[in-house]
């Protein structure tokens, strides 16, 4: 046993960085999700948060969030189960259950531990869970960690699914997992077909609506709007980091299915509760997106058809989106940092996709022009799209 091999077995290759000449991970970043974001010194068009209503810098919201700290202070310094469960954060659980049409919910630190910490309280070595294959890491790892046989079915496909839960009767329970919105690439779940087939063969449901919630359906309440899925019994977790504009995540469902992770969901009974300028946020942007959402959306629309336009007029292989993100197909990662570096020289943040978080060769550059942005600096970057495009 020898240190010098441990710490030899932690090395991060930095090669396509030093290739490149770019590494846009950890950029350090000077400013909130202003008009223009200020990335080491330099001012950015702002095409790659998940800012998508353009909220988190709202004057109403950072109101809410001050009122609050000056109530309760900055943290309540415990769990949900012991001291973190003030009246704020039970009237946004209920907030967020009208929301979005479900019995019940319950708040964690992040989405990322809502996915991981879910499957390993209701499912077992006696169940399957069927999995489309381009989930979050997030459900990924939360799956792993059940102990339960897994397996993947193709990308959106119901054929392969049905025929999967064709053969999954032995089973105690099944579930099928999937996201609303794909975020590489903004392609959309039949969800409400996939529900039709659970129902069909008695598995159950479970969606993660993080680039939903607050995006898609009439009113922004989600995937279950959008697609007009009534009477869900299912389970749903969303971020509240993304459209909603703040962090944490939400787990919603029956009654029942959220009082038992309440007590023996270990990623929530044993984190400490959201801070109440976070809880008091969240509450401010669903008042705004039910008064305003029209509006918004109408922006957030608009600005992804014209960066789409400019992408395709610039020669660029952009996928096809039914959510407001333009996915660009680069291919290797070598390409996709390179593009990623293109854009960054010119004053936009992008967001670039390599392998592991894509399939290998299937890189991506994500550009989201959230509805805060002004039509003059949205005009600009699609001038700046065409002209990388023409080089």
């Amino acid at each position: 046993m020898d240190r010098k091999d441990f710490y030899k077995r932690l090395w991060v290759d930095e090669s396509l960085a030093e290739v490149t000449g770019y590494n846009p991970y950890y950029l350090p970043v000077n400013s909130g999700l202003n008009e223009r974001l200020l990335v080491k010194g330099c001012k950015m068009i702002d095409l790659a948060s998940n800012n998508y209503l353009g909220l988190a810098t709202d004057s109403r919201v950072k109101q809410a969030a001050i009122e609050a700290v000056q109530k309760y202070g900055v943290s309540l310094c415990g769990t949900p189960i012991a001291t973190g469960y003030i009246d704020l954060f039970q009237r946004l659980e209920e907030e967020l259950s009208s929301f979005v049409g479900l019995e019940r919910t319950v708040i964690l630190p992040s989405c990322y531990q809502a996915n991981n910490g879910l499957f390993s309280c209701l499912a077992g070595s006696e169940d399957l869970i069927v999995v489309d294959k381009l989930v979050h890491s997030s459900l990924i790892q939360g799956i792993k960690t059940a102990g339960c046989k897994i397996r993947p079915f193709l990308h959106n496909n119901l054929n392969h699914l049905e025929g999967i839960l064709q053969r999954s009767s032995s089973y105690r329970q099944v579930f099928v997992v999937t996201e609303s919105v794909f975020s590489t690439e903004g392609s959309v779940a039949p969800f409400k077909e996939i529900v039709q087939l659970c129902e069909k063969y008695g598995a159950m449901p479970i969606i993660d609506d993080s680039h939903g919630i607050g995006v898609l359906g009439k009113s922004g309440q989600g995937i279950l709007e959008e697609q007009k899925i009534e009477g869900y019994q299912g389970i749903y977790t969303a971020s509240l980091g993304k459209a909603l504009a703040n962090s944490g995540g939400m787990i919603s469902g029956e009654k029942r299915v959220i009082e038992y992770l309440k007590y023996y969901c270990s990623h929530l009974v044993y984190s400490t509760a959201l801070s109440p300028a976070v809880l008091a946020g969240v509450s401010a942007v669903l008042d705004i997106i039910r008064v305003e959402f029209a509006g918004i959306k109408h922006r957030l629309n608009s600005y992804q058809r014209q960066i789409h336009k400019s992408l395709s007029e610039g020669g660029f292989e952009v996928a096809a989106s039914a959510a407001p993100i333009n996915s660009i197909q680069t291919g290797s990662k070598e390409v996709t940092f390179s593009l990623a570096q293109k854009l960054y020289a010119k004053g936009i943040l992008s967001t670039p996709f390599i392998e592991p978080s894509v399939p290998l060769n299937q890189g991506r550059v994500r550009l989201i022009a959230g509805a805060g942005l002004s039509q003059g600096t949205v005009n600009e970057a699609i001038a700046i799209i065409k002209r990388i495009g023409a080089s």
